[in-house]
């Protein structure tokens, strides 16, 4: 793959001035509680304006996830780069705030954190994703660059896209099953992802429900608990998204 192939990826947006992703224009800034960018479709959501429903618990192990940072225990110094810049691509994280899925990812290896199963043609997640890693790596040098870390952010996305569909090979991509490589590390970025307090007030979430539960179970989509709010638009993400997110 050369540069010229990264350019040439279909899904990729136009950038704004300086290489910058474009923002959805249609998401308002966030106004309430923090959002990864600050923006959200929930701009006046806040999921902390439960926390006093929660108990002791609940409460502790939401507020760790906010605390997540320090030197990699996990990953080399080597490695690092290329975990950030696959974390924020593929998150779409291009501006702080940021959720710090680097880090969770790590701990969630450095602890043992595992999920109990595996293809049985892959070896265990923690190497896939060292495999990965060196993998991304080799295949920006052949693209001229020195490392995936200092790609553009669209050739980026077009070494991420094409991994998303199995077509990398050659060097450490031949080390194991590549077509499942996608599925085994978004599994670990999108459960860390989504397991933090930002991304839920970025949807929408209620958070814990426990003990607090639901009142309006039932009662359709359109009618809200007590303790959500209102979405700044009906726009479909999904369809917006394919649509260019403008």
């Amino acid at each position: 793959m050369n540069r010229r192939d990264l350019r040439g990826a279909d899904h990729l947006p136009n950038l704004r001035p300086g290489g910058q992703p474009p923002e959805p224009t249609w998401l308002p800034r966030q106004r309430r509680g923090i959002t990864p960018q600050m923006i959200g479709r929930y701009p006046d959501y806040d999921v902390f304006a439960a926390e006093a429903s929660w108990d002791e618990t609940t409460t502790r192990v939401v507020k760790e996830r906010l605390s997540q940072h320090g030197p990699l225990r996990f990953f080399t110094a080597q490695e690092e780069p290329a975990l950030r810049a696959f974390c924020d691509i593929t998150t779409a994280q291009d501006s702080e705030p940021r959720i710090p899925v680097a880090e969770m990812v790590d701990a969630k290896f450095a602890d043992g954190q595992l999920d109990g199963y595996r293809y049985d043609d892959m070896p265990e997640d923690g190497q896939t994703w060292r495999v990965l890693l060196r993998g991304l790596d080799e295949t920006a040098r052949a693209a001229g660059a020195d490392r995936f870390a200092g790609l553009a952010d669209e050739d980026q996305e077009g070494i991420v896209e094409a991994l998303s569909q199995g077509k990398l090979s050659g060097g450490a991509w031949d080390e194991l099953n590549a077509t499942r490589v996608w599925s085994v590390c978004m599994r670990a970025v999108l459960s860390a992802f989504y397991s933090h307090p930002w991304a839920w007030n970025e949807i929408g979430f209620g958070g814990p429900a426990y003990p607090r539960g639901f009142m309006r179970l039932g009662q359709g989509v359109e009618v809200l608990e007590p303790f959500e709010r209102p979405g700044a638009t009906d726009r479909d993400p999904v369809r917006d998204a394919q649509d260019g997110g403008g």
